[in-house]
């Protein structure tokens, strides 16, 4: 297969003679959005990121398998990708546990109040508070049952929380007391203290969290957001937190990088991150293993 790596695949050079010692061809793009090292019609399959946001999928005639350094497919095409039969893989796992671990930062950082602590401590105030939420026996709602909704699952479980699911496919898992429905999701939002999004954007999840949906939660509940910006409406947030909500804790927005003259950099609930959730120090090499039996498992 010839194969076209891009240089979001951060240490490719390491392994580029242990894939050519299993058949491949190998052309290096460094930046992904630069032309293209060879003719379209050579790539038969491609690693990378956002490659398709530069280069048209139809002008690869021949391409035959994808790999993501990523674990969400947003930014694949993923109808056309389906219509041709073309093998897709993701990095399903290598981010989940320090996304997990984020958000049950998330959590504590906001029930723990970080910023009056920081604020004193700026100013040498020696002031103590008393009325702080525990984390244990709180329940947690996590929307999407995937690998990172999973490792969130295990984790907040460890703390003592109550975890229940939301999951187009509900299934068994032992992380979870019980998964919903999506046709559930109004139940489920309104029995949980905290509310963490996880799932995968598209057409149907784009705005899930809305004016409705956020209505729909306790009063004095949080809502963390690890996935996707678009998942959430970011003025109906506002609004809510302005009225009832007890926080949000943000990692991605509608619009990256979040622009200077937002509202969300100012709101005393908000806890805001720069999409870094995923960041881990063993990312690199869980990915890199990730690739590496993929290309084995492909059929060559």
């Amino acid at each position: 297969m010839n194969l076209l790596i891009c240089g979001s695949w951060q240490g490719a050079n390491d392994y580029f003679d242990e894939i050519r010692a299993m058949g491949y061809e190998i052309a290096f793009l460094q930046q992904e959005r630069d032309e293209l090292p060879v003719e379209p019609a050579w790539v038969e399959g491609v690693i990378g990121n956002g490659f398709f946001l530069y280069h048209p999928i139809r002008d690869l005639v021949n391409l035959k398998y994808i790999q993501v350094i990523s674990a969400g497919l947003d930014r694949v095409p993923v109808d056309e990708v389906r219509r041709r039969g073309i093998t897709l893989k993701n990095a399903r796992g290598v981010y989940s546990g320090p996304m997990a671990e984020h958000a049950v930062w998330a959590a504590l950082t906001l029930y723990r109040q970080r910023a009056y602590y920081m604020n004193n401590q700026a100013g040498h105030v020696w002031n103590k508070l008393r009325a702080i939420p525990e984390l244990a026996g709180k329940t947690v709602c996590i929307l999407g049952c995937g690998s990172v909704g999973a490792a969130c699952a295990e984790r907040f479980g460890g703390m003592g929380c109550r975890v229940i699911g939301v999951n187009r496919t509900p299934r068994e898992n032992a992380a979870f007391e019980k998964v919903f429905a999506f046709v559930e999701l109004a139940a489920a939002l309104g029995e949980a203290d905290i509310v963490v999004v996880t799932l995968p954007l598209n057409d149907e999840t784009r705005h899930l969290m809305d004016a409705e949906r956020l209505a729909q939660m306790k009063d004095g509940a949080i809502l963390i957001n690890i996935a996707r910006g678009p998942l959430v409406d970011t003025e109906a947030l506002l609004a809510a937190l302005d009225r009832r909500l007890g926080g949000a804790a943000l990692d991605v927005f509608e619009t990256e990088p979040l622009p200077a003259d937002s509202p969300l950099w100012e709101h005393p609930k908000i806890l805001l991150t720069p999409h870094n959730s995923f960041m881990g120090e063993h990312n690199a090499d869980r990915l890199n293993a990730v690739i590496i039996r993929n290309l084995r498992e492909s059929d060559n």
